[in-house]
């Protein structure tokens, strides 16, 4: 006989999503899992549209990272064109990706995880929360804001709005940068750089704070892949494929993203709605569909910024280097860093990157030509776009007839990939600070920030403002209530 917790909602994430806790007779926990329960169904209802609708279509999947979607989408469309896409136009499309980069992790560290990590993971409640961290840290807050609005504004001006721009498209993007847009976005970079600068101080400095957070926050060994340029630098547009393992041994140095399938596998479970892909060279028979998560789990890997700075050899740009330098310092050299709680630590290096590049691209004379689009017509019948979306690798796979009509599609979102990674952070959580006696609501918000450490993204919506409810129960194995902890 079992007991069982549930956190349902889980908050302060995008989406919505549960997480259970099954304690047995002696009161330890007995499993954990995180369970997505919403569905969405974006593969089944765009059949029978046209690939050239997929990223105004796609871009729907989430207002906070619609580029990635636009990205990955676009590029599946390039691929069934058969084209290349001129030069300044894939240099624009760099220039909208990071700047979504920019916002989805400013988001991400100071609004979403800042109040946990500025105020505390068992301060009250009723003030761990946005309106809170503005109360206490107004720099952090405004930092935040101020940061999400310049990565915005970027694509802003690139798309012509900020949330589901209808700019990219099979063949490049619709509109070339004039040089006055180029001025706006170059002078908020130097605002723009003050503030990752004082959220890597902040990280830093409450650094030692959390050490026990460190070793139970996803801290076990896993594969780790995402793109890498051909130099094995970072990248979050195009490239090769790269997985590596938890003793920093090269699995595939590099793979073309469009063979994704030789290697990815995709699993099922009945308890979530969110895929669970694998690594197929470490998962049992390869096989799909409904298996039990022994025969899968062996090809756990994770994906996103944390992956991305364990795979790359160097990140490519001065600032962004020494700080990656300074976050390998966490692991024995030549590994990876493990725990998952420093994602929030790798998200700033990334932000730091993104304007490093920004900075860089702009001052490229070519920026503003006004070639930024290629046309022809249906030449292959697959399609496959692959770009990093702020929360890992993104996959999308479309089969098309002659006339373009979607026939197929296949979408592999980062939050799939690190799925597996998810429910194991739960479990180690759980098992450290759940005692099966008494229920407080710092624990509760200690698995939750677990979770948020990924960032996942599982729908178009954000909880990052005010108290979700909450109800968690904790009974015995006859039933009675032990304890329970209400947030109305």
């Amino acid at each position: 006989m079992t007991q069982t917790i549930t956190i349902d909602p889980v908050t302060r994430i995008e989406g919505h999503a549960k997480i259970t806790i099954q304690l047995d007779e002696q009161q330890r926990v007995a499993d954990a899992r995180f369970h997505v329960t919403e569905f969405r169904g974006f593969e089944k209802f765009c059949e029978g549209r046209s690939f050239a609708e997929m990223p105004g279509i796609t871009a729907r999947i989430c207002g906070i990272c619609p580029v990635s979607h636009l990205m990955a989408s676009a590029k599946a469309g390039d691929a069934i064109l058969g084209v290349r896409i001129p030069p300044t136009a894939e240099k624009l499309r760099r220039l909208m990706n990071w700047g979504q980069i920019v916002q989805s992790h400013a988001l991400s560290f100071f609004h979403l995880s800042g109040p946990d990590l500025l105020l505390g993971m068992e301060s009250d409640p009723a003030q761990r929360n946005l309106v809170g961290l503005i109360q206490q840290h107004p720099e952090a807050a405004r930092t935040g804001i101020r940061l999400r609005q310049f990565g915005q504004e970027i694509i802003r001006i690139l798309g012509g709005k900020s949330i589901h721009p209808a700019w990219t498209t099979p063949g490049g993007v619709r509109e070339p940068l004039s040089a006055e847009k180029r001025a706006a976005i170059q002078a908020g970079l130097p605002e723009a750089f003050t503030g990752v600068a004082l959220g890597l101080r902040l990280y830093k400095e409450g650094l030692t704070k959390f050490d026990a957070e460190i070793e139970s926050y996803g801290a076990f060994p896993s594969l780790f892949m995402g793109l890498v340029t051909p130099s094995g630098g970072l990248e979050h547009y195009d490239g090769l494929l790269r997985i590596v393992d938890s003793e920093g041994n090269r699995l595939e140095p590099g793979f073309a993203p469009d063979q994704f399938r030789t290697l990815i596998g995709e699993a099922v479970e009945p308890w979530s709605y969110l895929k669970f892909p694998y690594y197929k060279r470490r998962g049992g028979n390869g096989a799909t569909g409904e298996l039990p998560v022994g025969d899968y789990a062996q090809g756990m890997y994770r994906v996103g910024p944390l992956a991305r700075l364990n795979i790359c050899d160097h990140a490519g740009t001065p600032r962004a280097d020494a700080e990656l330098a300074e976050f390998r310092s966490l692991a024995p050299a030549g590994k990876p860093v493990l725990s998952s709680f420093h994602y929030h630590y790798a998200r700033l290096i990334e932000i730091l990157f993104a304007l490093e590049k920004i900075e860089e691209t702009l001052a490229d004379p070519t920026i503003t030509d006004e070639k930024v689009r290629s046309y022809a017509g249906v030449n292959q019948l697959v399609g496959v776009g692959v770009s990093e979306a702020p929360r890992g690798t993104l996959f999308h796979e479309y089969h098309v007839n002659d006339d373009g009509i979607l026939q197929k599609v296949n979408l592999i979102i980062a939050t799939g990939q690190n799925n597996l990674a998810m429910n194991r952070t739960v479990r180690q959580i759980a098992e450290r600070y759940v005692n099966g006696r008494q229920l407080s609501e710092g624990i509760l918000n200690r698995i939750e920030h677990g979770i948020r450490t990924f960032d996942p993204c599982l729908s178009c919506s954000t909880h990052a403002l005010g108290q979700m409810p909450l109800h968690v129960e904790l009974r015995a194995a006859d039933g009675a209530l032990m304890d329970e902890v209400r947030r109305d």
